[in-house]
């Protein structure tokens, strides 16, 4: 029998293989939800290992195990084991989120690739909500809100970018002014453009013409009479709206129903929960809109809300990009499963 080898990857290998890559991320999300909308795919919903209730998550933390198949031009098997605590950059001086990916054949099942999946997760997040602005916000849009000044504003912004290339200005707002401010002398450089501190979560939202929540917020901050005509709301965590925001929509776009209502906590599900909504108001998953099943914007005037909740064929896509990069550039190290299996 032969040897069973795998690549490694560390932080650093990923970001040389092109773990930064905004552009590259997006095409490899918005494959991966074209996927989910053929059925090309195979999806059990994500498994969370938590001390206590969701609550308990703001300072506990958890664990996200998350296995899947995707199909198409990726055609891998993997699962993302991912951590969030947090306490950890306080207490720690450690990022609040840490992960592995493993990728594995789908004809052998043998391990292909282990890798740290810290960034592909930050990115690919972040390529998710960027695939809904491409798709939902208005082609003019030049100004973005944000709420929320961690790392997960850093990738939306990346994303924004590449949907948005002339984008003109981007708003936010977070609870700690300083992190506000520091956020956006780091990425107006890095974007090269104009980001200012909002005054309000109320001016991020009033003043732009698409945002994002990106927080860790358990208490709705984002009000309905804030929306204006043409919003697009692209929400990205738990809950950060009021349920009367949902009931405004025009239309509601999630990146998969099932995801969402497994996991339980999202105003979108909460206004479903207090039957303000039924399963007949949700108008479409995102990748049935890219796969052009369903239309997207049809107007300038329609509110759009867009709900993900995460999917582990996200990270297998854009592993699996990266581990082709890894590969083609001889990054890596190469570490024996076993010289001669011991069993067949």
């Amino acid at each position: 029998m032969s040897k069973a080898e795998f690549i490694y990857l560390t932080q650093e290998d990923v970001i040389a293989a092109g773990g930064l890559n905004m552009e590259k991320c997006m095409e490899a999300v918005e494959e991966a939800l074209a996927c989910h909308a053929r059925g090309d795919m195979v999806l059990p919903s994500k498994t969370v290992v938590r001390w206590g209730d969701p609550e308990t998550e703001a300072t506990k933390g958890r664990i996200n195990a998350m296995p899947s198949y995707l199909g198409g031009k990726v055609n891998k098997v993997g699962i993302k084991w991912i951590g969030s605590s947090p306490l950890n950059p306080k207490r720690h001086n450690l990022p609040r989120a840490s992960g592995i990916l493993i990728l594995n054949d789908p004809e052998t099942k043998l391990p292909l690739a282990i890798m740290d999946s810290t960034i592909i997760s930050a990115m690919r997040t972040g390529a998710t909500g960027g695939v809904g602005m491409k798709y939902l916000a208005r082609k003019e849009s030049r100004i973005m809100g944000m709420i929320g000044a961690g790392v997960q504003a850093r990738t939306q912004a990346m994303a924004a970018k590449i949907a948005f290339p002339h984008l003109e200005k981007i708003l936010i707002f977070d609870i700690l002014p300083d992190r506000s401010n520091s956020w956006c002398q780091e990425m107006s450089l890095k974007l090269n453009t104009p980001c200012s501190p909002a005054r309000s979560a109320e001016e991020a939202v009033r003043e732009s013409d698409f945002f994002v929540t990106v927080t860790t917020a358990h208490a709705p901050i984002v009000k309905a009479d804030w929306i204006k005509s043409g919003h697009t709301f692209v929400h990205m965590a738990g809950y950060e709206d009021e349920v009367a925001v949902v009931k405004k929509a025009d239309k509601i776009v999630l990146d998969s129903w099932t995801e969402v209502h497994h996991r339980g906590l999202q105003t979108v599900y909460l206004a479903y929960e207090q039957g303000l909504i039924s399963e007949k108001d949700i108008y479409a998953e995102i990748g049935e809109i890219i796969i052009g099943k369903k239309k997207g914007r049809e107007n300038n005037k329609e509110f759009i809300y867009y709900n993900t909740v995460g999917m582990g064929i996200e990270d297998v896509a854009f592993g699996s990009f990266i581990l082709e990069e890894a590969q083609k550039k001889g990054i890596g190290i190469s570490l024996p499963l076993w010289k001669n299996p011991i069993w067949v």
